[in-house]
């Protein structure tokens, strides 16, 4: 019989918990305008909006940015860059789940080497409002952080581990045992550990998504047995959790994924080892 507490303890990943509100303190904030070098290009994303039929370029708007000087502190695994800037993006008119190979490019992230050299951007002209009328530029927030143990939620703990799919109750336990809460925490924000999943495991879907070119929105029917097999046995290894964005909200100002949901940067390891940023996947989760 598995032990399943000293599983989670063997498996636990550090993270960093990101609180945000108040008036950003440095270069670590939500929203307002991203410090980009000169030459910087605003991303653009094409693609259907659930209420429009026709296509259309969008322009992606910025979620955050992390001074990894300041934010590397809390890295106790080593495995972010320790200077430079790290920026985030996400197209927020069109939402895009992250299950389709054409939802790339509908979020982006930026590494900036040299933080001293980058100043705020201008917004393009299009970047307006969403269809129901909403900013889509998200006013300018305090990010703070903190080191915090991260261990599997059932999702990922399950992977190759089919025979304990009925097993809720004793994994329930451990985690309680652990200290580890699971109830819903929508404002759940962080960088690295493991993802606080809603509607399960998506290291497989990273992997059979952006890699492997599979469309998911049916299902797995069509992944073949040898992907499916190779998925299942190093995709919690391989895709590593870089940011996860819950609900974030002030007294005016609310930014909500689907029904308290969340997205999710996934980054390939090699690809973090390599700061290649270009080579993320997005994918977004709600109740």
């Amino acid at each position: 019989m598995i032990n399943i507490k000293k599983e989670l303890e063997k498996a636990a990943r550090n993270s960093i918990r990101l609180e945000i509100d108040g008036k950003p303190d440095g270069k670590t904030k939500f929203g307002g305008a991203p410090d980009v070098p000169a030459d910087f290009k605003w991303p653009y994303y094409e693609g259907k909006h659930c209420l429009v039929e026709t296509p259309k370029n969008r322009a992606l708007s910025f979620i955050a940015q992390f001074d990894l000087a300041e934010i590397s502190r809390y890295d106790t695994d080593g495995l972010l860059p320790k200077t430079g800037i790290l920026s985030f993006f996400y197209e927020l008119e069109t939402m895009k789940w992250g299950f389709d190979p054409k939802d790339r490019g509908c979020a982006r992230v930026y590494y900036f080497e040299d933080a001293g050299a980058l100043s705020p951007a201008k917004f393009p002209d299009d970047l307006t409002e969403n269809e129901l009328g909403e900013s889509l530029h998200l006013p300018e927030i305090g990010i703070t952080a903190r080191s915090e143990k991260s261990y599997q939620h059932y999702g990922d703990f399950i992977v190759q581990r089919e025979k304990m799919v009925q097993e809720w109750e004793a994994f329930e336990a451990a985690e309680k045992s652990l200290g580890i809460y699971s109830e819903e925490d929508p404002e759940c924000s962080k960088l690295l550990g493991w993802a606080n999943i809603i509607q399960g495991n998506m290291t497989r879907e990273c992997e059979l998504v952006a890699r492997r070119g599979y469309y998911l929105g049916d299902g797995w029917e069509g992944v073949t047995p040898r992907d499916r097999q190779e998925t299942e046995q190093w995709a919690n290894r391989d895709w590593l959790l870089l940011f996860q964005l819950g609900t974030v909200e002030t007294e005016d100002f609310e930014l909500m994924f689907g029904d308290c949901g969340r997205i999710y940067f996934y980054i390939h390891r090699d690809d973090l080892a390599a700061r290649n940023f270009d080579n993320i996947w997005l994918i977004l989760q709600c109740g």
